[in-house]
């Protein structure tokens, strides 16, 4: 892997150049990006331990299970270090750029090296190899426009540098070299290897953005390239003085095609199907186009978010103080709230009558079914939908605003609404409001919402960061908790299965013949210890089956046996089998001065037992079982059939159980009428458990699989649906528009 990933170029690079002082315009950026992936990487190292906790506690042996541990061991001890390397990695990077070609050159020639280097190198090279050319090619497409910017910048500031020869030290195949070779010195498996690097390209590449940015910020600031101007994919640029008309986008790069992501493509096209589908019903209701209309002025853009700026958060009937998830979720008619707006700036002064365009009539529509969605939730608890529902008009604001909300999944409102929305799923209504810190958080971020936002999108920026940090610190509290819950029931469930398998087990053997008094002293109360603990370590020690072996030895030694053979066999067989029966109970700390008389009485059970028929008489053989009613035999019982009913009604149900995944969350509605929504933590499948817990990661119900199908097809056990928000709720506004449109 090593040699394939660019590391020893890199290392030789840094080793080959000269120290020359970094440029003073790049000092500052330095400090900032070397501190800023440091915090970035931190995060990617708290997930990977999350995740490689997850994997143990599912593990399906000891081994993998260790291995996991292992893995996680030797990641935290090593991290620090791993983290100083990566930084001091970065820091060389703007010390010693790497030089390369033109942009064109390097993706031609990275598509060569790797078509020729991928079938030199093994499969475990070749996994981790494609994983980091995936992670530098997408970051590569996603901040396509920023990088542009700040390799023009970069080779104008780094002496030496030109167009033919650009350096960027912050391009995205140097960064994942330097990580890549930071991690060398973790001994961990490939399986774990890449669980790293798909964490550092979650939680660092793919917030590379907020750092480019902000180094292109810095060097405009110094003077270098200040209205650099993007255009597409073609990757030309020009200086000079940028129109006064020119948009942000333009100048930054970011509106360029190249600048979205596959989602932001599918997000756009999905907005522009509604406009068409919304477009398709005005056509077919016989509205002509507004602007073909003397008579009316068209308000919209700039002029309709001034409008709008003069609206109070919420309707004056609806405003409320204090509690903002009092009552019941209020659906607003933000049309008619838009027309009333426009009724009251009146006639202009030739006259004309004040009118919406059609798109943003057609964002409006839009908003509105967005929140028709939202309030008809069911996977959204009762007092989190009604602070949501206080947003309305705020959201419409933004959307009239920044018309990237529905095309943009990256949006900062969206994601905002996204995070409470999943933050809110498993609160139920049952929570004590008052108390609970998820409630309040969500209700301080909705109240800043009403009481701050002014039209810069960055509150909700600002406020979504804020949320998720919140949360971030909230999960890793309930998810140790969570994580002593699973253990818990795990060895609470073990142990039960041992017991209930060991009393099985010795009464099914004990009820065939009638034994002393002693003898089932010994066996249930001193043997059936040391069974119980060799079951519960059978997987490590491999033991259960002696510790059965032996009770089946001490029945058949006190049989009578009249035969030579069994009898010599008897007499080889009784000294190990006082031997196993005295070490093992020692090894559970039986009472010594009990142990000691109970041997004494089996010795002499055993002794007598060895007489020829001495215990003839003492053992009885069990009763023969009642024979069968002979009409029922071949036929099945009443009961029986009922049975076989149920089962075939729940076998539907069973599946849908199935595929319930861990983490997912569910409703119970009881019979008295309340409910409660819990989280599915663990499935034990040796005991058919399913174990769920609430949001501190509490165990609030345990089930088996068959009962669990009987509650869902009563209806009194739900899944809740826990995609993004505002994602399934253009689903549902699509999906409606093309029900009304046949």
């Amino acid at each position: 892997m090593n040699k394939q990933s660019g590391i020893h170029y890199l290392r030789e690079h840094r080793e080959a150049g000269s120290s020359n002082p970094v440029p003073a315009q790049v000092v500052r950026i330095r400090d900032t990006v070397v501190a800023g992936l440091g915090d970035l990487l931190q995060g990617a190292f708290d997930a990977v331990d999350d995740s490689l906790f997850e994997l143990a506690n599912n593990a399906r042996s000891n081994n993998e299970q260790n291995r996991y541990f292992e893995a996680m061991r030797e990641i935290r001890i090593k991290r620090k270090g791993v983290e100083r390397h990566f930084q001091n990695a970065v820091g060389q990077l703007f010390a010693n750029p790497p030089r390369s070609g033109s942009v064109a050159a390097d993706e031609s020639l990275a598509s060569q090296t790797n078509s020729d280097s991928l079938s030199l190198v093994g499969d475990e090279d070749l996994e981790e190899q494609v994983a980091l050319n995936a992670m530098i090619t997408k970051s590569k497409v996603h901040f396509q426009g920023p990088l542009l910017q700040l390799q023009t910048r970069f080779s104008v500031v780094y002496p030496g540098a030109s167009e033919e020869s650009p350096v960027n030290p912050m391009a995205p195949e140097h960064l994942c070299s330097a990580f890549v070779e930071a991690i060398q010195a973790l001994e961990i498996q490939i399986r774990e290897r890449l669980i790293l690097l798909k964490q550092f390209d979650r939680y660092v590449v793919s917030n590379l953005g907020m750092l480019l940015d902000e180094a292109n910020r810095i060097l405009i600031q110094a003077g270098v390239i200040p209205n650099f101007r993007y255009h597409g994919k073609a990757g030309k640029q020009q200086g000079g003085t940028s129109p006064q008309g020119a948009t942000a986008g333009e100048t930054t790069g970011e509106a360029g095609p190249a600048a979205s992501d596959q989602q932001g493509h599918h997000e756009g096209a999905m907005f522009e199907q509604i406009r068409q589908m919304l477009a398709h019903q005005r056509a077919n209701a016989g509205i002509p186009p507004r602007a073909s209309d003397p008579n009316v002025h068209v308000i919209g853009g700039a002029e309709l978010a001034s409008l709008l700026g003069s609206l109070p958060q919420q309707p004056p009937g609806e405003q409320v103080r204090g509690n903002l998830s009092a009552g019941e979720p209020v659906m607003v008619d933000l049309y008619q709230v838009v027309q009333q707006l426009l009724a009251q700036a009146g006639n202009t002064s030739d006259g004309k009558k004040p009118a919406l365009n059609e798109m943003d009539e057609d964002l409006i529509n839009l908003v509105s079914m967005l929140f028709e969605f939202i309030l008809d939730d069911y996977n959204l608890s009762a007092p989190v939908q009604v602070l949501i529902s206080r947003l309305q008009i705020p959201i419409l604001k933004v959307v009239i605003k920044d018309k990237t909300f529905f095309s943009k999944a990256t949006h900062p409102a969206r994601r905002l609404l996204n995070s409470l929305a999943r933050a809110g799923i498993g609160w139920s209504e049952s929570d004590e409001k008052a108390r609970d810190k998820l409630y309040e958080q969500i209700h301080a971020v909705v109240a800043r919402i009403l009481n701050e936002f002014d039209g810069d999108v960055t509150l909700f920026e600002t406020l979504g960061e804020e949320f998720e940090q919140f949360l971030a610190r909230e999960n890793r509290k309930s998810s140790l908790v969570e994580q002593r819950t699973r253990e818990s029931e795990r060895g609470r469930i073990k142990s039960q299965k041992a017991q209930e398998t060991v009393d099985q087990l010795l009464q099914k053997k004990l009820a065939r013949y009638k034994l002393q008094e002693p003898v089932r002293n010994i066996l249930l109360n001193g043997w059936s210890r040391v069974m119980f603990l060799a079951y519960l370590r059978d997987d490590v020690e491999h033991r259960w089956p002696q510790t059965v072996r032996v009770v089946d030895d001490l029945i058949w030694c006190l049989h009578p046996h009249q035969d030579d053979e069994e009898r010599d066999q008897w007499v080889r067989v009784v000294p190990g089998l006082l031997k196993s029966l005295r070490a093992g109970l020692e090894e559970v700390s039986y009472n010594s001065s009990k142990l000691d008389e109970m041997m004494s009485d089996l010795k002499h059970e055993l002794t007598e037992a060895f007489r020829a028929n001495a215990l003839a008489e003492a053992m009885e053989d069990a009763p023969a079982p009642e024979p069968e009613d002979e009409d029922s035999i071949g036929h099945p019982t009443a009961i029986q059939r009922q049975q076989e009913l149920e089962d075939a009604a729940i076998a539907e149900f069973v599946a849908q159980i199935d595929a319930i995944e861990i983490g997912n969350w569910v409703e119970f509605n009881l019979v008295n009428g309340a409910s409660f929504r819990c989280k599915l933590s663990a499935i034990i499948e040796e005991a058919d458990s399913f174990v769920f817990v609430n949001r501190m990661g509490l165990k609030v119900i345990e089930k088996s699989r068959t009962d669990l199908a009987h509650e869902m097809r009563r209806g009194r056990l739900t899944v809740l649906e826990q995609g993004a928000l505002i994602d399934r709720a253009l689903d549902a506004v699509v999906g409606s528009l093309r029900s009304k449109a046949g």
